[in-house]
């Protein structure tokens, strides 16, 4: 991998690591999880459609306003407030920890509609081990909480979400400008926050810790990072970018420790290593190959149908 592609890596394990941290902040001190989204995915929309409009690319969105809906519901406008209600809940760390099940849900996703990646040998094993690190992280640390488990719920229902974008991404909108794709999305995500978020605005200004973790939010966890990220893809694929999914947690766990002074207790950490474990096992530490194949198989059916030859047969 090239200097480029390990800067980028290593940027991007920092900055998705550390959101869970600044909305902890920012809830903890009385702003709700929608107003918080809203502000978070406002910030990055103009950021990012300025730079697409100074970039020549808004033209690209003409047209793709559904599949960049589906994405901006499944990515951005449910996970963002479901993992700010979350962490009303539980800890930052226990937060981050639960999102990194999402290869897990990637893989069990694609065994579902990808009838030829079928869950065997080491993938199924993955599968059952990254399943008993949420048991033990739930079982151990969770049990018994009412609170706690209803933060739990939100954080993995995040998950699924977190899941499904991914693929939604590379099915229909892969070829497209990645800051007019994710500009787009965040416009489209901030109008189907707009209205939660006037609902549940603060009634009188927020403290300066939590203003400054919106911003934080905004400009470095969303807009900045999806910007890098796009450069991470370019420089390495996006197989193996999706690697920095087993590095976030541990950035976000041991911020949480330093900053908030958290302790996580003996099931979020042996929950951390079995679900890392699993998603790297069951994944082979990429998207499930057979996702590549039928985006590929799709593209073959498209191109054949617009060549000329298609075209004058059908005529």
């Amino acid at each position: 991998m090239s200097t480029r592609g390990w800067a980028a890596f290593a940027a991007m394990s920092a900055v998705w690591g550390v959101p869970y941290l600044f909305i902890k902040v920012a809830v903890d001190a009385g702003v709700s999880p929608a107003f918080v989204s809203f502000t978070r995915v406002a910030i990055a929309a103009a950021v990012l459609l300025a730079l697409a409009a100074q970039a020549g690319v808004l033209a690209s969105l003409r047209g793709r306003w559904r599949w960049l809906a589906v994405y901006a519901v499944a990515e951005i406008a449910l996970p963002f407030p479901l993992i700010a209600a979350g962490e009303q809940r539980v800890s930052s760390s226990l937060a981050a920890i639960l999102i990194a099940c999402v290869p897990l849900m990637v893989a069990l996703i694609a065994l579902r509609f990808l009838p030829d990646e079928r869950a065997t040998g080491v993938r199924l094993v993955g599968l059952f081990v990254g399943l008993a690190g949420v048991v033990a992280l739930v079982g151990i640390d969770v049990a018994g909480d009412t609170d706690e488990l209803i933060g739990t719920g939100l954080i993995v229902l995040a998950a699924a979400g977190y899941a499904v974008g991914p693929l939604v991404l590379k099915a229909r909108l892969s070829d497209m400008d990645p800051r007019a794709a994710m500009g787009g999305s965040l416009l489209v995500a901030a109008i189907v926050l707009a209205p939660a978020a006037v609902a549940t605005a603060p009634s009188e200004m927020p403290s300066g810790d939590a203003l400054l973790s919106m911003v934080v939010l905004g400009l470095v966890c969303t807009a900045l990072a999806f910007v890098i990220f796009s450069v991470l893809i370019r420089e390495v694929g996006p197989g193996r970018a999706l690697v920095i999914t087993y590095v976030n947690p541990v950035v976000a766990v041991a911020l949480g420790v330093a900053v908030l002074g958290e302790r996580p207790g003996a099931g979020a950490v042996a929950g951390l290593l079995l679900i890392l474990a699993g998603s790297w096992l069951s994944t082979d530490g990429r998207v499930p190959p057979g996702i590549t194949r039928a985006i590929a198989r799709r593209r073959d059916r498209e191109a054949r149908l617009d060549s000329p030859g298609v075209e004058s047969a059908i005529a």
